[in-house]
């Protein structure tokens, strides 16, 4: 038997990975980046061979990581998590540079980031785990950075994130009690609490969900009100 729930016990940050693919450019988010060695300076990294970025890695090489900061909003999680590179152009308004190697890095609440060359690859059945020598590393902010447990606290409701700005006339707060319903979205499992709003989109902690205006989308992954189901 496989208890699911021990997994949840293991450590594991969040990070944007990136590639170059000639002069195309993309990202994604990724939780499993780890050093293997400090002499020479390696690191793993595991990618879904589904995704874009996998595709860029396997003809360039060439991997970025961003180290995320805790005060990382939501959205920017959302375009690099949950929106394909094959849709839209995720880099369009992020502040980037192009590193050393030309691979892209991602400077918006970045706490470090590393610049790496593939070595090796390992098959992993779904996934490819990329063995890359260290090329460049830098520290941005001496801040912590986010761990996959403090974002799935903040996506599940459990922390309150301060709000950067709101208007206080757009939507209907009142007093929360805890048997207001939550919601929860049906795509990325966030869950929308009215005791934690959404501040960062200006809805105000005691806002009812259908009290929210009919133009918000999740926080997360971008789809609209209706793709979220009352919760039990």
């Amino acid at each position: 038997m496989i208890d699911n729930k021990a997994f949840y016990k293991l450590s594991y940050g969040l990070y944007i990975v990136s590639s170059v693919s000639e002069d195309k450019l993309n990202a994604q988010i990724a939780n499993t980046v780890f050093q293997i060695t400090s002499d020479p300076a390696t690191v793993a990294v595991s990618i879904n061979k589904k995704n874009l970025t996998y595709e860029y890695i396997q003809k360039s090489k060439l991997i970025g990581v961003s180290a995320l900061s805790l005060e990382t909003p939501m959205d920017q999680i959302g375009r690099f998590g949950f929106k394909s590179g094959r849709d839209i152009n995720k880099f369009e308004g992020i502040s980037y540079k192009l590193g050393e190697t030309g691979v892209p890095i991602v400077l918006d609440n970045a706490v470090s980031y590393f610049e790496l060359q593939v070595e090796k690859e390992i098959d992993v059945l779904t996934h490819t785990i990329f063995i890359c020598k260290v090329v460049n590393a830098e520290l941005i902010k001496d801040v912590d950075a986010m761990t996959y447990k403090y974002y799935q606290d903040i996506k599940r409701g459990k922390i309150l994130k301060p709000a950067v700005s709101y208007d206080e006339n757009k939507v209907e707060s009142i007093n929360a009690t805890s048997d207001m319903p939550q919601y929860i979205c049906s795509v990325c499992g966030y869950i929308y609490d009215p005791a934690v709003g959404d501040p960062d989109s200006g809805i105000l902690p005691g806002t009812l969900f259908e009290n929210i205006p009919d133009n918000w989308t999740c926080p997360i992954c971008g789809v609209t009100k209706d793709n979220f189901e009352k919760m039990a």
